[in-house]
């Protein structure tokens, strides 16, 4: 299958590490040009130098605190400045803290709103010129909580569920202009964040994290956790020419974990 992804090019949010720095990886293997980004301009730097070494598509990177409105725009402006356009976003951040509903005030809700939501809108609305132009793919990364709230993620259930609101009516919206938005949700992916979460649940219910985990394990049909390049590929997937027709949709990457229809 080609992916037909050499030449084009992506900007990846939230790409120092993570779920974000493993689709950069699989974007550049498959010859696109990158513009990876988040607030740590060391880690940046160190995943620009990493990623480069696969010697096809190329790296940049800008660091931009993306609930800053500034710092988005100057993000899109850079990449167009060193790449010429934009044919793929790829919209990531990292999750809001963990807890129940009493636990948060206002300030709280409106730094996760801030963060899960609107830096979604705020990043498609610079980029959309680029993509109305010749086409292009949006994806949005949400969680699994969008088919089934997660216990103690009141932030993340709330907001993540709004990523899909967004992109079913942009889907709608940007299909005369060849634009596809879809959402990808990961389950259990052994990312730094994964293991945040199950050491916030050890700690709650008096356990080891490796208690936590096996737990865990024994809800996932797969019986393990994913890995950050098997979620990649299917964000890759999306995003290439070789998805010409899936568009409004969210597509769960969890190993069979959530039963919900």
């Amino acid at each position: 299958m080609d992916l037909n992804l050499a030449g084009k090019v992506a900007l990846v949010i939230a790409s120092s590490q993570g779920l974000g720095k493993a689709v950069a990886a699989q974007l550049v293997e498959e010859g696109a040009h990158v513009m990876i980004t988040s607030r740590d301009e060391v880690k940046l730097q160190a995943v620009q130098e990493e990623l480069e070494q696969i010697g096809k598509g190329k790296v940049a990177y800008y660091r931009a605190d993306i609930t800053n409105v500034d710092d988005v725009k100057a993000l899109v402006k850079q990449t167009n400045e060193l790449f010429g356009k934009i044919d793929i976003l790829i919209n990531n951040a990292g999750g809001p803290p963990g807890g129940g509903f009493e636990k948060f005030a206002d300030e709280d809700w409106q730094k996760a709103f801030e963060l899960n939501l609107l830096s979604y809108v705020r990043v498609i609305r610079e980029v959309l010129p680029d993509l109305k132009k010749e086409g292009g793919r949006i994806i949005n990364i949400a969680s699994s909580s969008i088919k089934t709230p997660i216990p103690d993620l009141i932030l993340s259930n709330t907001f993540r569920t709004g990523i899909v609101g967004l992109s079913k009516s942009l889907a709608e919206e940007l299909a005369p202009y060849n634009i596809l938005v879809n959402i990808v949700a990961p389950g259990r992916i052994a990312t730094d964040r994964v293991a945040f979460l199950d050491q916030l649940k050890a700690d709650k219910l008096n356990l080891s994290k490796e208690e936590v985990v096996e737990q865990s394990k024994t809800t996932i049909p797969l019986g393990r956790y994913g890995q950050p390049e098997e979620f990649a590929k299917v964000v890759v997937f999306l995003a290439s020419d070789a998805n010409s027709y899936v568009t409004g949709s969210s597509i769960l990457v969890d190993g069979g974990m959530v039963k919900a229809i």
